[in-house]
């Protein structure tokens, strides 16, 4: 048994046996690796061959050169989360080597100088760093990530960054910057994260030169426009949770590589109609004031998120142009004419959700291609086979708390591939008929989230006998038609797996 122990420890910490031992408090890995915990300062027998050390979560307020020293081989460091307030001067002048240094989650007011011109990634999320000086990143010329986030950062000087020629992903988001100034001259930049400032406008040139950056991230800020001169090859653009009024041609026009743009959450009043992006996908446009639907939209878009607006008809010229068109969200809104084959051109529509609109009826000429169908919340009083005809492929049918009080068999048989339908919250005038309907759509394995008529809520005393008398009077019927329904049990149901079908509950 011993040996057994002895073999497994040897499996586990295999550099244990090498010439130098794992320092107490630490596990040495393979290639090189050493992880320490907890500990309350660098451990002297740390191998002179270690290339990654991790102090992660240990208590160091001060890093010292002579720690690291004799650490020559050192490529990546990492202590975050240990409180540590100050860095010494040059302390990694010996790490040659070194490509990744994380400092995050400390206590730092400023970025540590003298750091080694080999770092390619360097983090300092979440410290308590205020002002960048300007030769703070000098010499960093092989530098590609730089990790900002959640400091305190007021203001962001565009010539501090000048010598980070190599940059390709930079992180600020989570600091205080109210201003900007200058140009940032970054030509490899991909990734600018700007979120959650006090950004209320950008200089014209302080984008313009970043022509290699795709992802462009400026939500939570007080932006009242879109920034100028944004660069053309950017593919995402985020702008959620600002003050913006208005999208213009002229602010978005050129961007002809756009494939993601959202700008929920703002007080958009308008998008005008020759804002043509021939490559966007996505438009999210959630939360807003908009009360039209915005049209001539991108011939390309998937997916059009205008839910939590102001929004009162929806007709073929809004959406005409939208033959790829796969989610469409319009719920909450005030939706109360739905104009009869506005969506005929949408034919790869799956997904469509007009949940707490005015709608008193199911809009016609649906496209055969919806997979599910949300209407919670409407006004509607029937469901009709002109409505629900075209909806061959329909599996999921949400049709709570509308003002339904009764179905038509016939009507559901239209709807073969049906597997979810959701009726609660409607005043239902349980009969032998909807009895009936239940019973036929359990048959066909439809699931129905709710008991639907089954006479919990029992009445009492001489309408108690009414009720048993109605009971058995239906069980009469239901007998006689049960041939009928049986029948339906042979309605072939697709089971097959659909990416666009999901279920309900975890939505709501």
């Amino acid at each position: 048994m011993q040996l057994i122990l002895f073999l497994l420890y040897i499996f586990i910490c295999p550099s244990s046996f090498s010439s130098n031992r794992c320092p107490r408090k630490c596990v040495c890995e393979h290639r090189n690796s050493v992880h320490c915990f907890r500990v309350h300062a660098i451990p002297s027998s740390i191998s002179k061959d270690t290339q990654k050390l991790n102090l992660g979560y240990s208590q160091l307020k001060e890093l010292k050169g002579k720690d690291f020293s004799n650490l020559t081989s050192l490529e990546e460091i990492v202590v975050s989360s240990c409180g540590v307030e100050t860095v010494e001067a040059n302390m990694f002048k010996q790490q040659g080597l070194l490509k990744t240094l994380e400092l995050a989650k400390n206590k730092l007011l400023g970025v540590p100088d003298g750091l080694p011109h080999s770092l390619e990634v360097l983090r300092l999320g979440s410290n308590r760093i205020q002002n960048l000086q300007e030769s703070c990143f000098e010499g960093l010329q092989k530098l590609q990530i730089l990790d900002l986030q959640n400091n305190r950062i007021s203001s962001l000087r565009a010539s501090v960054l000048l010598s980070l020629v190599k940059l390709e992903f930079l992180y600020l988001d989570g600091n205080s910057i109210e201003t900007l100034h200058g140009s940032l001259r970054l030509p490899l930049l991909k990734l600018l994260s700007l979120g959650d400032n006090k950004i209320s406008s950008m200089p014209a040139s302080f984008l313009a030169p970043l022509q290699a950056l795709a992802t462009l991230q400026l939500q939570r800020n007080l932006l009242t426009r879109v920034p100028q001169d944004l660069p053309r090859a950017l593919i995402s653009l985020n702008l959620d949770q600002n003050q913006i009024k208005v999208l213009k041609a002229r602010e978005l026009g050129h961007l002809r590589r756009l494939i993601v743009l959202s700008v929920s959450q703002n007080k958009l009043v308008s998008m005008e109609r020759n804002l043509r992006l021939p490559n966007l996908t996505t438009l999210e446009l959630w939360g807003n004031q908009l009360r039209v639907l915005p049209s001539r939209l991108a011939p390309m878009l998937e997916t059009l998120d205008c839910r939590k607006n102001s929004i009162q008809e929806v007709t073929l010229q809004h959406l005409s142009g939208l033959r790829h068109l796969r989610h469409l969200f319009l719920e909450n809104n005030t939706i109360q004419h739905f104009e009869a084959s506005a969506l005929k051109n949408c034919i790869h529509l799956t997904n469509l959700a007009l949940e707490q609109n005015l709608l008193s009826a199911i809009p016609e000429g649906l496209p055969e291609s919806l997979v599910r169908l949300d209407l919670k919340g409407n006004h509607i009083e029937t469901v009709r086979k002109q409505e629900v005809r075209p909806l061959r492929r329909l599996q999921v049918l949400n049709l709570r708390n509308n003002r339904l009080s009764s179905l038509d068999l016939t009507t559901l048989e239209l709807l073969p591939q049906l597997r979810k339908l959701f009726l609660d919250g409607n005043p239902w005038n349980c009969s032998c008929e909807l009895l009936r309907v239940k019973q036929s759509l359990l048959s066909r394995r439809v699931e129905i989230h709710m008991e639907l008529c089954d006479g919990s809520a029992h009445p009492l005393a001489d309408n108690w006998r009414a009720h048993l008398r109605a009971r058995d009077k239906c069980e009469e019927y239901l007998r006689q038609t049960a041939p009928e329904i049986q029948g339906q049990s042979s309605i072939p149901v697709d089971h097959t797996d659909n990416e666009d079908y999901y279920d309900y509950d975890s939505l709501v």
